[in-house]
């Protein structure tokens, strides 16, 4: 392992409600919750007011709107955060060809690598230039970590936030991690952290004073060893710049349970439909169709095909979803559904007869790792074209966002990032001057800059 702290991890402070109230001048300070707003919604990202009350990511959004029921509960606006998010990690790229995103808010970076940094005084430098150039770009802030490896670089950055910069200098690794739990260390989720407590392991420095012989006998090999080292200050896991999908899917879940098989089917053609246009934008094609349902029991079943060479063909994806589908008991009603192609290729088998005769094999429960596909709009029935949050113009009012609609009503607040917070207006949802707009960039064009809602539009539904 390296000696200078010259790995960089950034986390971006609570980034889709930090870009929400960087765009709405009468949100910041206050409580903000981006998520799904259906009976079966979760929490994306809230603002750090909102996590005063009690609310975290994943929480279930109608336990997040008892916690803080006048928080401002608005509809993701994924576009603009892949734009904004691109331009994050082209300041990333600027300082070294090993960028490793984790998502549109997270990356390490190898500053050593590109020249950006050599020892502990010049990582300090580079990361915070990098945060100064971040709020001059985007608007908002992002918390730096920086130390010899990635473990320890994550958890300097979440020591950082919000808005800081840490740096673990050498020689201080162990004392830092030792009354750390056990969960801080990568590959320790709930499962693992259970297991180890109910061993009388807490923390990373009982972790180390149980032994790599106790750690195995636990863990299992693999495991046990990664651990150990890790508990040692040791990760030798290096900054890798591709990190390629290995599949790519779209699903969607249902506020009511769906038990009409007719539509079912019908949805399942949908999400091949969606599935298909997102791998053609990728220039991507694949061999293996798979369909994950969920019942009305939130068990949740997976079932693939994989064909004789990949495609990217919406018939031949649509058929093998629906073969797939008639494998599935659906009688007692479906919450989520959602279809997939994996074994990605760039290319596409031009002889596509008779695809379905290959294998077949079916799993429950567990899932590939997966780019998902976060559509809400798309997918959106008619009475909710106007989701909270999202842009609109008024050819009167001139630019705002939707504070709320129903019955046949549209709530606008009219403001700008650079204004002050706007004044409120309601319209009938039919109103024929107003109309949905794109984002306005969050921090003022300097001549010859792309609108960010130019970007947002070239960017279709690719991510990093």
């Amino acid at each position: 392992m390296r000696s200078a702290p010259t790995i960089l991890h950034l986390d971006m402070d609570a980034f889709f409600a930090s870009v929400e109230q960087a765009s709405k001048p009468s949100l910041r300070g206050k409580a903000v919750i981006v998520g799904g707003l259906g009976p079966r919604g979760v929490v994306a990202t809230c603002s750090y007011e909102a996590r005063v009350f009690g609310v975290h990511s994943a929480m279930p959004m109608a336990q997040a709107r008892r916690l803080a029921p006048n928080a401002a509960y608005l509809v993701p606006r994924f576009a603009l955060y892949r734009s904004i998010s691109e331009q994050v990690m082209g300041l990333l790229r600027a300082l070294s060809p090993l960028v490793e995103p984790l998502s549109l808010d997270e990356a390490f970076v190898d500053l050593e690598a590109g020249g950006a940094a050599w020892d502990e005084r010049s990582a300090r430098l580079a990361g915070a230039k990098l945060r100064a150039d971040i709020r001059a770009v985007t608007g908002l802030t992002g918390s730096v970590g920086l130390a010899a490896s990635k473990m320890l670089a994550k958890i300097a950055s979440e020591q950082a936030k919000p808005d800081g910069l840490v740096v673990i200098e050498p020689g201080t690794e162990r004392a830092l991690l030792g009354p750390l739990s056990v969960r801080t260390l990568p590959g320790v989720g709930p499962a693992t952290g259970d297991h180890l407590r109910r061993a009388g392991i807490h923390t990373v420095d009982e972790l180390a004073e149980a032994g790599e012989d106790e750690l195995v006998r636990l863990l299992g090999k693999a495991h046990g060893h990664a651990l150990y080292a890790m508990a040692l200050a040791r990760d030798e896991r290096p900054v890798v710049a591709e990190r390629e999908a290995k599949s790519v899917s779209v699903e969607d879940t249902y506020d009511v349970d769906i038990h009409d098989r007719v539509r079912v089917g019908m949805e399942v053609r949908r999400l091949a439909d969606r599935c298909v246009s997102r791998l053609r934008g990728a220039g991507l094609s694949g061999r293996t169709i798979v369909l994950k349902v969920r019942r009305y029991d939130f068990s949740t079943l997976t079932r693939s095909e994989t064909l004789r060479g990949p495609t990217d063909d919406p018939a031949v994806v649509r058929e093998a979803a629906a073969r797939l589908l008639d494998s599935v008991d659906t009688t007692g009603g479906v919450r989520l559904l959602g279809v997939g192609v994996s074994g990605l290729a760039d290319y596409t088998q031009e002889d596509l007869f008779a695809q379905a005769a290959g294998e077949r094999e079916e799993t429950a429960g567990g899932e590939e790792a997966e780019v998902v596909a976060a559509e809400e709009e798309a997918a959106a029935p008619a009475e909710r074209r106007w989701p909270a949050g999202h842009d609109v113009r008024h050819a009167v009012y001139g630019h705002g966002w939707v504070q709320g609609s129903g019955l046949g009503r549209v709530t606008v607040r009219f403001e700008t990032p650079d204004s002050p917070p706007g004044r409120v207006k309601t319209f009938r949802v039919d109103d024929p001057e107003l109309e949905p707009a794109e984002p306005l960039p969050l921090v003022a064009l300097r001549p010859g800059e792309a609108d960010v809602g130019e970007v947002a539009r070239g960017s279709g539904a690719g991510g990093l």
